[in-house]
């Protein structure tokens, strides 16, 4: 059972239009999430994981710094960057939120934090939306609580996009 905040934007990206295909950015309507916008993020999907478009100021306080073009990656001990890195490519690839569990330092409690895949106007699934959502509440920071610590990483509801299938051409498999 995920805390209130992450079910809340679990809940609102599944009923956009085209959830179970990976839902259009324009659908999203960021400021229907009320009292969360300060922990919501988002993120440009690249090659290795996924870079900062926006921050809300909670997510700014809590690294002591402005998020914008940052590598998500380089929030995290070198040993999660694998378990996160999974969780972005898993997030487009079953077309559904992917929830992890983080740990800090310098943090009170753990934080659920919540992505999922949205499309560019062209078609292209390539934008995260995401929410650090504590899990007790957390006094106003007055350093950055340094590199987070994946625990978990869980995909969330069925997957979205159809299994692979093998394909064959002149009898040679393709795929």
């Amino acid at each position: 059972m995920f805390h209130s905040g992450t079910q809340t934007l679990i809940d609102h990206w599944a009923a956009l239009p085209e959830a179970a295909r990976i839902p259009a950015r324009e659908a999203l309507e960021p400021l229907r999430l009320g009292r969360l916008v300060p922990q919501l993020f988002s993120a440009d999907r690249v090659e290795a994981g996924a870079t900062f478009r926006l921050a809300g100021a909670w997510i700014e306080s809590l690294h002591g710094q402005p998020m914008r073009g940052l590598s998500w990656l380089d929030l995290w001990a070198p040993e999660s960057r694998p378990l996160v890195a999974g969780a972005v490519v898993q997030t487009f690839r079953e077309a559904r939120p992917v929830v992890m569990v983080a740990e800090a330092d310098r943090l009170r409690g753990v934080l659920e934090i919540v992505i999922a895949p949205l499309r560019r106007a062209d078609g292209t699934p390539d934008r995260l939306i995401g929410l650090y959502q504590p899990a007790v509440e957390q006094a106003r920071r007055t350093e950055p609580v340094g590199p987070m610590t994946a625990r978990l990483s869980v995909g969330v509801g069925g997957a979205g996009r159809a299994s692979l299938t093998l394909a064959a051409l002149d009898g040679r498999r393709i795929a």
